[in-house]
């Protein structure tokens, strides 16, 4: 079990990089609790987390260097994905894969919308998911290999020529 501390920048599911702005304990329903609060980095929106439902819910560290050059080979593969299936049935099995908190899976979502995306249109929900899965690439990317978000984007706009 990951223990993290004040200052640590975290990755969150669905809600991308974070720091860990204090530890706090409240008193729930006669129970006092330890949360981690959390300030997102993309938008300044504050997260209330338990400390020990921390790692079941995805709390993690930001990936390695060496990881993100993993998720940029996951990013370059060519692999087709069954365009067949219904939009709604995608974007539910994106929303789970986004809720694992795994970045490796973000990279797949981003892969295979943008992939579709060049045959039809994608659905609102399908455009909102890239949206997402690509802002929260991209921090956590930019913080991973210590470069700017505009560097992590020409990368991403090299690989999906």
């Amino acid at each position: 079990m990951e223990q993290f501390a004040v200052g640590d920048k975290v990755a969150y599911p669905a809600h991308g990089v974070s720091e860990i702005i204090s530890i706090e304990s409240k008193t729930i329903a006669g129970k006092k609790l330890n949360f981690y609060v959390l300030k997102v980095l993309e938008n300044g929106m504050k997260l209330m987390v338990p400390k020990k439902n921390a790692n079941r819910i995805g709390m993690r560290n930001i990936i390695s260097e060496q990881e993100a050059e993993k998720v940029f080979k996951i990013l370059s593969k060519k692999e087709k994905k069954n365009d067949l299936i219904t939009w709604n049935r995608r974007y539910r099995e994106y929303m789970e894969k986004i809720k694992t908190g795994s970045i490796y899976n973000l990279a797949i979502i981003l892969r295979e919308l943008i992939q579709l995306k060049t045959n039809k249109d994608l659905s609102f929900g399908e455009r909102k998911i890239l949206d997402t899965a690509k802002t929260l690439l991209i921090c956590e990317l930019s913080i991973a290999k210590k470069i700017s978000y505009q560097e992590v984007e020409y990368r991403l706009n090299k690989i999906f020529r």
